[in-house]
C-alpha cells in the first residue's frame, strides 16, 4: 500500500481534476434534477388517461391507436453538454394500431403491461421485468419484447422505470471503498478486496453512502475487472471504487455511476478496449444512448474521463504487434458513425484518438498490455496514468 507523501503525490492530479469538476458543477443550474418526485397518484392518472383514450375511441366506433415516442431515431435527439443526449419534447411517434394485423399483437402486449404496472403502483408492490414476462409468456414471446415495452411506457408516461414499480436484475459488479444501506436496511460493504458486490436492483433506494474514495473507475469488461480484483487494485490505489457493467451497461450500472457522481463528486474514469465498441460503451456512460435519452438526466455523467486504453498508448508503450488486431469493416463503419455524433465536437482530444485509430486501422484489448508484462496493467499502466494525469 502506498503511504504518506507517495500517496499524496499519487492523487495530486486527481485532486486538481476534482477541483475543476466541482467548479463546473457550480455553474450547472440546480444539479439538473428534472424529475421532481412524481406521486403514485399522478402515475395512475397518466395510465388512466391512456386507457380513457382507448375507451373513447371504442365508444365512437373507431379503432384505438397508441402513440409511442420514437426511441430509435437520432432526429428526435438533441445534445446538451451538461446532460448528454436527450429526447426533444416534440419527438416523432410510432402509431400502434389495434386494427392492423402488423401491430395488433404489440397493441395487446402494451395494454397487458399497462395493466400489470397499474396494479403494481396501486398496491405499492414491485416486480422484475422477468416476472412480467412469465406473467404471460405466450403473449410476449420473448423477454426482449417486455424490456422494450417497459421502456416505451416509461418514455410515454415521462416517468422513470422505478416509479412504475418495475425492477431489472442488475448485471454489474462494484468493489472498493464504499458502504451503503439498501432501501430495506441491508448494509452493503464493498471493501472486501477479493470479491465484488452485485450492483443493487434499486439504486434510488440506496442511502447513507459512506466513502473516502478519490476516484471511480468504470471497467468495460468483467474479465479486466476480475483481473484488477485478483491484483488487489483497490488496495494498491486506495481509496477508490471500481465498477463494471460487463460490456454494454444495464440501466442499474449507469444509475449507480450517476448516484456515485451525485453523492461524492469525485472524478470518474473509464477503462475500455481501444476499439470502436469500447469507445461506444464509454460514451453510453458519459452521454447516454438514443434509446434511453428520455431519462438522460438520471443516467448520464458528462464528467467521465477516458483513462485508457488510448489508441496513442499503443504506439507510446510499443505494445507488441502480435497483441494488436486489424480493424474489421464493421469496426471502420462504427468508428465513422461515432465520429459524426453530436457530442464529439466538444471532445477534440477524443476525436484525435479516434482519427488515429482510423489511420492505423488497428485496435487492441486491455489484455494486450499483458504482452508487455503480466502485471503491467495494475502495477505500471494504471498507477502512472492516474499519477501523471494521463486521461483525456
Amino acid at each position: 500500500m502506498m503511504m504518506g507523501s507517495c500517496e499524496a503525490e499519487l492523487f495530486t492530479e486527481i485532486d486538481k481534476l476534482r477541483a475543476e469538476l466541482l467548479n463546473n458543477v457550480e455553474v450547472m443550474p440546480g444539479c439538473q434534477r428534472v424529475e421532481e418526485e412524481i406521486t403514485y397518484r399522478e402515475i395512475l392518472s397518466r395510465i388512466e388517461n391512456v386507457i380513457l383514450g382507448i375507451v373513447t375511441s371504442l365508444s365512437k366506433d373507431e379503432a384505438p391507436v397508441l402513440a409511442l415516442p420514437n426511441r430509435s431515431s437520432w432526429a428526435n435527439i438533441s445534445f446538451d453538454s451538461a446532460i448528454g443526449l436527450q429526447m426533444n419534447s416534440g419527438s416523432s411517434v410510432t402509431s400502434i394500431r389495434s386494427d392492423s394485423p402488423s401491430s395488433v399483437r404489440k397493441f395487446a402486449q402494451i395494454l397487458k403491461i399497462f395493466l400489470v404496472i397499474y396494479k403494481l403502483v396501486q398496491s405499492n408492490s414491485y416486480a422484475t421485468k422477468r416476472d412480467i414476462y412469465y406473467n404471460n409468456t405466450q403473449l410476449f414471446g420473448s423477454q426482449k419484447t417486455v424490456d422494450s415495452i417497459v421502456d416505451d411506457i416509461s418514455c410515454m408516461l415521462k416517468a422513470p422505470r422505478r416509479l412504475l414499480h418495475v425492477m431489472a436484475t442488475s448485471k454489474g459488479l462494484i468493489s472498493g471503498d464504499l458502504c451503503y444501506l439498501e432501501e430495506d436496511g441491508t448494509r452493503i460493504d464493498c471493501r472486501s478486496g477479493s470479491a465484488a458486490v452485485a450492483v443493487s436492483s434499486n439504486i434510488a433506494g440506496i442511502r447513507n453512502i459512506v466513502s473516502s474514495a478519490k476516484f471511480v473507475m468504470i471497467v468495460e469488461k468483467d474479465a479486466t475487472f476480475q483481473r484488477l480484483l485478483d491484483d488487489h487494485f483497490c488496495a494498491k490505489l486506495s481509496p477508490c471504487i471500481i465498477i463494471t457493467g460487463k460490456g454494454v451497461p444495464d440501466v442499474n450500472s449507469r444509475l449507480m455511476v450517476r448516484k456515485l457522481w451525485d453523492t461524492l463528486h469525485i472524478p470518474i474514469f473509464a477503462l475500455v478496449d481501444a476499439d470502436p465498441h469500447g469507445i461506444e460503451i464509454m460514451c453510453i456512460y458519459k452521454y447516454g444512448s438514443v434509446a434511453m435519452s428520455f431519462e438522460a438526466h438520471n443516467l448520464t455523467v458528462p464528467s467521465v474521463m477516458w483513462l485508457g486504453l488510448l489508441p496513442s498508448d499503443l504506439q507510446r508503450l510499443r505494445v507488441p504487434e502480435d497483441a494488436l488486431i486489424p480493424l474489421t469493416k464493421r469496426d471502420e463503419d462504427k468508428l465513422s458513425s461515432l465520429l459524426t455524433r453530436p457530442y464529439l465536437t466538444s471532445q477534440p482530444d477524443w476525436q484525435k484518438e479516434m482519427e488515429l485509430m482510423q489511420q492505423t486501422k488497428i485496435k487492441a484489448e486491455i489484455q494486450s498490455l499483458a504482452a508487455i508484462a503480466p502485471d503491467f496493467l495494475t502495477n505500471i499502466y494504471l498507477p502512472n496514468k492516474l499519477r501523471y494525469g494521463g486521461w483525456i
